[in-house]
């Protein structure tokens, strides 16, 4: 989501202990579509307590036809790299999520190769990076190829973003691309040798690449887009809000962006708008937002989902997480309320009318 900073790593360490608990879940049907895209939810929970991560579950499975588990934290580098045990927090987050698997349903698996900044290496779970010379050094690429191998194993998913949001590591370390690059080449080879049939590729944020203002904007834009027009598919985060867009005008302008430089399907594998006007004073963050301007942008993206042919549209939370955001660190209150009241749900479990849109074109 491009300003996450360390936001995702504080609040995962909330529910990793909550998703390491396993239980039953009750039996989940399929029912088939005529859409020709899917749409989906993130399992990103509303609360901090084991029933608030079952009810997303279980609203995934009623209302979604895919889902994506967004892995978006620590790597466990100095196992892989030394053939050690892997950390326990690692594998019961992993194995919390693989045992709610949804059956029926399409899986995106999205990894996060890079920091939350996304100007480096995603650190191991004690805080340290890898020493490289490169991102492509023998050592870091082997252990990342062992780390999605692992991942796609325990998850088996139709879908596999295998980097995410890259563009942003050219905006926070533009020295690093071209190894990044080298890199993810070498990973993308290994896994489709043992993972022939799988879709893979990397995503960017759709709202930092277009009309960027950057210095060098035209090379930047260029080489992000040769770069994910290599891939399987384009996967794409857009928050228009993040860059103050509200009207379909502006949307649109963004997709048509989007449609007039790739011929590959077409994924939004992250989404989202506010519903409430977003005021964070110690960020200097103060954007105007309602239910009707949220249900726009929502009925904005599935229609060119539908007419553009798009692979898939996930939308990130089905439900204002008020309640997890009541159990933030102070350090990262702020910067998690900006996607606080972005779900189709309010943080009361009450439809908004994006819910009502979502439901028209989910039955059709």
């Amino acid at each position: 989501m491009g300003v996450k900073g360390n936001f995702w790593i504080s609040i995962l360490l909330v529910l990793i202990l909550t998703l390491g608990c396993t239980e039953e879940n009750d039996p989940i049907s399929s029912e088939g579509t005529e859409r020709n895209f899917g749409m989906g939810f993130t399992t990103w929970s509303f609360g901090p307590n084991l029933q608030d991560v079952d009810e997303t579950y279980r609203f995934i499975a009623n209302n979604a036809d895919v889902y994506v588990e967004h892995l978006d934290s620590n790597i466990p580098w100095n196992a892989w790299i030394n053939d050690l045990p892997l950390p326990t927090e690692f594998t019961n987050e992993i194995m919390g999520r693989a045992n709610r698997k949804i059956g029926g349903k399409d899986l995106v698996l999205s990894v996060g190769l890079l920091n939350l900044n996304r100007d480096d290496l995603a650190a191991d779970f004690d805080g340290s990076i890898p020493s490289y010379t490169g991102l492509n050094d023998p050592h870091i690429q082997e252990a990342y190829t062992k780390h999605i191998h692992y991942l796609v194993t325990q998850f088996s998913p139709d879908y596999l973003v295998a980097a995410i949001e890259v563009n942003e590591l050219w905006l926070g370390n533009r020295a690093l691309w071209e190894d990044y690059t080298r890199l993810m080449a070498e990973v993308f080879a290994a896994t489709k040798i043992s993972f022939p049939n799988l879709k893979i590729t990397t995503s960017i944020s759709l709202h930092n690449l277009y009309d960027s203002t950057v210095e060098n904007a035209e090379e930047y834009v260029n080489a992000i887009l040769s770069h994910v027009n290599q891939m399987d598919f384009v996967a794409i985060s857009y928050y228009p809000f993040l860059k103050n867009q509200s009207t379909i005008a502006e949307f649109q302008e963004t997709l048509d962006f989007l449609h007039g430089n790739t011929s590959k399907p077409i994924a939004i594998v992250e989404s989202g708008h506010i519903a409430e006007n977003l005021i964070v004073s110690n960020l200097g963050v103060s954007i105007s937002g309602n239910v009707t301007e949220q249900n726009v942008f929502l009925e904005t993206l599935l229609n060119n989902a539908k007419t553009q042919n798009y692979e898939l549209v996930v939308w990130w939370a089905h439900r204002d997480y008020d309640s997890l955001w009541e159990v933030f660190p102070p350090e990262v209150r702020d910067v998690g309320q900006l996607w606080r009241d972005t779900g189709i749900l309010d943080e009361n479990g009450i439809q908004r009318p994006a819910f009502v849109s979502w439901r028209s074109y989910f039955e059709n």
